[in-house]
């Protein structure tokens, strides 16, 4: 199966394309937020590198948030096109499970963070068991004082993972020697491991009913629910 992989969840652009959980090629971007500038020409010339044509492409793999809203949204568009234009499969990952994928280990817990601001964060917690990852506590948007009492009571060590540096000092006042901190360079997605991790999992059933998972209210969102504090709020902003 020739798979493309997408996650630009956040300022890191990933993209891979595998041959069943080969790995053909791959670029990864840290520099720049400007994903609608270059994600399709890296699909394109990805595609190309692995001597493939886009009709040879069996299923796309894409990170469906949380993470910023404009490179979610990017990502799930892009990946919906392509599903859709050429006929193929669609999977959905969470972006923070495929963070989670970089610590391949099963003596901690694996907490991947994304930044929410005002120390809010966009974070869940995993755990690998007998070669399979499985989700401890579902992704939220959470505070960090509401977070810490969720984690407190684990006794296994918890290894943070992402956008860790203002939560670390603490976490670490709580959880004391049981938390661990990853390699800065771990905090980095990888859209191979989101392919190889896609391989295995069922494609959605609708194409076109995916949109992005944000977690929170988008700013339209938020600014309309003040304005309508006694409405439905059910599917009034668009997100896709």
């Amino acid at each position: 199966m020739k798979i493309l992989a997408i996650d630009t969840s956040n300022k890191p652009l990933s993209v891979a394309v595998m041959d069943n959980d080969q790995l053909l090629a791959q670029t990864t971007l840290t520099t720049h937020r400007k994903h609608a500038e270059f994600l399709m020409p890296v699909i394109e010339d990805l595609v190309k590198k692995a001597d493939l044509t886009p009709t040879d492409l069996d299923r796309v793999v894409v990170a469906d948030g949380p993470g910023s809203y404009t490179g979610i949204r990017m990502a799930v568009t892009a990946a919906k096109t392509i599903a859709n234009t050429l006929g193929i499969e669609l999977v959905t990952v969470s972006s923070l499970l495929n963070l989670a994928l970089n610590v391949q280990r099963a003596d901690v817990l694996i907490n991947p963070i994304f930044d929410g601001r005002n120390q809010n964060m966009f974070t869940g917690l995993y755990r690998w068991n007998h070669g399979t990852i499985e989700t401890v506590i579902e992704d939220q948007h959470i505070s960090l004082e509401k977070w810490l009492p969720a984690i407190s009571d684990y006794e296994q060590p918890i290894l943070i993972i992402g956008d860790t540096a203002s939560f670390e000092d603490d976490m670490r006042n709580v959880l004391h020697s049981r938390l661990l901190t990853a390699n800065p360079l771990m905090g980095i997605p990888s859209a191979a491991l989101l392919g190889q991790y896609g391989l295995a999992k069922s494609p959605v059933e609708d194409v076109d009913a995916v949109v992005p998972r944000y977690l929170r209210l988008t700013k339209a969102e938020a600014d309309w629910k003040k304005l309508h504090p006694n409405e439905d709020t059910h599917n009034y902003v668009e997100k896709v």
